[in-house]
């Protein structure tokens, strides 16, 4: 038995908003055997624009029982009949979502009309329920109103059962894990094609505008893991096409990701958006010779040593090394006094900032902080890492701490004349971000794959 279930809610978010109106149509396999209607009170105020959507107003809410009252009675109907929705995500997450705020779990199989009308009815140029509704000549009465859409959902899987000579239907309620998980606008055969390779994939929307970047170890594993568990369900819903760049290297994949957000500021990275570095370390020499540092905010143009996210954060990291290496706290920036810092009287300053340490044995300790995280500030080095695919290796160029360029070349390749590798390399943009990975990074790679480069 199928329970064809359309919902009208407040919102677009299973968790913050909520049920106004609930339909449920039951088919037996063969016909229509009963449906349920009841409208909702949210408990909350509506907003205008789903009154102009769907035509339902606070007033015809008034009297209406809010979902505990009707969960009991909803669920025994529900129960043990397999769950039908159109873009069923969004429809199955409410409705999980309502019975959870009462104590229930509800986990029923379920199936998605808009993927399977991808593969019982190809080749239509789109597939929401009103154009699929039309393609295939079913009116829709009350459409955008629970029951209308549950109906007309209800009369399409009919014809999607008569005429599902490949038998979809079945195969989905089997359930394969990764058929219950993908998004409702993505394909079995996109799905097939994304490889199992280290790379950056993109999510995009039905205009091909990129949503979201993601890197993964393995792109294929990485995509379907985005949509088991909590996953955000008008991300799911918005993702019409995915596209991916095989990199071979993780660690040019994690800077690859870094570069292309940072370009396409895609609607669903904002992790990167917040936590942009934008404080650092800097370094310069006084006038007698002193290696000296400061934390400040970064402007363009100044290169900073190690970069922050916050203040707090550089902040922190400046008192560790004061402290670890022995640095006078006045020249790091840590104290102001007119004549000996503190730690000087307390035996953890060896006097140079009183003239009782020479510049040279300072600035020893001191050049330990550039080393901090493998900033390599000043340098300019390749790094080889692994490629696409075995006959060839990743190469990156990096420039004062920063990711220059990057590029491939065959195994067999001598990067010891570095002029003629350098000229494959396609250029990026310095940005910050790219610093702080390497910093993180290179302490952790072998020697042999760091190509110094002699100054031009």
């Amino acid at each position: 038995m199928y329970a064809i279930v359309d919902i009208e809610t407040t919102g677009g978010f299973a968790a913050q908003h909520r049920i106004i109106e609930i339909a449920v149509v039951f088919h037996d396999g063969e016909k229509i055997t009963g449906h349920y209607q009841q409208l909702l009170n949210p408990r909350r105020s509506l907003p205008a624009f789903i009154t102009g959507l769907t035509g339902i107003d606070a007033g015809m809410l008034a009297d209406a029982p809010d979902f505990s009252a009707i969960a009991n009675d909803l669920w025994d109907l529900l129960e043990g009949k397999i769950f039908v929705a159109h873009n069923v995500s969004f429809d199955y997450n409410f409705v999980k979502q309502a019975f959870a705020q009462e104590n229930k779990d509800f986990k029923p199989r379920r199936l998605c009309t808009v993927r399977l009308g991808r593969k019982i009815f190809p080749g239509l140029r789109s597939y929401s329920l009103g154009q699929l509704c039309e393609a295939r000549g079913i009116r829709v009465k009350d459409r955008h109103r629970a029951l209308g859409d549950a109906w007309a959902t209800a009369l399409l899987f009919e014809q999607m059962l008569r005429e599902d000579r490949t038998e979809e239907i079945p195969r989905a309620i089997k359930g394969k894990e990764k058929a219950r998980v993908l998004p409702p606008n993505i394909s079995h055969e996109q799905y097939r094609q994304l490889p199992t390779a280290t790379g950056v994939y993109y999510f995009h929307d039905k205009n091909g505008k990129v949503i979201y970047v993601g890197k993964a170890v393995n792109i294929k594993s990485r995509f379907e893991g985005h949509f088991t568990g909590k996953s955000k369900v008008s991300l799911k819903s918005e993702i019409h096409a995915v596209s991916f760049e095989v990199t071979g290297s993780e660690l040019l994949a994690l800077l690859l990701e870094t570069l292309e957000i940072k370009r396409l500021w895609p609607k669903y990275n904002r992790s990167l958006k917040v936590k942009a570095a934008s404080w650092g370390i800097f370094a310069y020499s006084d006038q007698q010779g002193f290696q000296r540092f400061q934390v400040n905010k970064i402007f363009p143009g100044v290169k900073p040593i190690l970069t922050f996210s916050s203040h707090a954060e550089a902040w922190k990291k400046l008192l560790e090394k004061t402290s670890e290496l022995a640095l006078c706290p006045k020249l790091t920036g840590i104290q102001k006094t007119p004549g000996a810092c503190y730690d000087f009287a307390l035996g953890k300053c060896a006097g140079a900032c009183c003239g009782f340490e020479a510049p040279e044995a300072y600035n020893r300790k001191a050049a330990v902080l550039w080393e901090e995280g493998g900033s390599r500030a000043g340098e300019r080095f390749l790094i080889k890492d692994r490629g696409r695919n075995p006959e060839e290796e990743a190469v990156l160029l990096v420039e004062d701490g920063f990711l220059a360029a990057f590029g491939y070349i065959d195994q067999a390749t001598d990067l010891q004349h570095s002029g003629e590798v350098l000229s494959f390399l396609k250029p990026v943009k310095r940005v910050v971000e790219t610093q702080a990975l390497l910093q993180a990074f290179l302490p952790k790679l072998p020697q042999s794959r760091i190509i110094p480069l002699a100054e031009d």
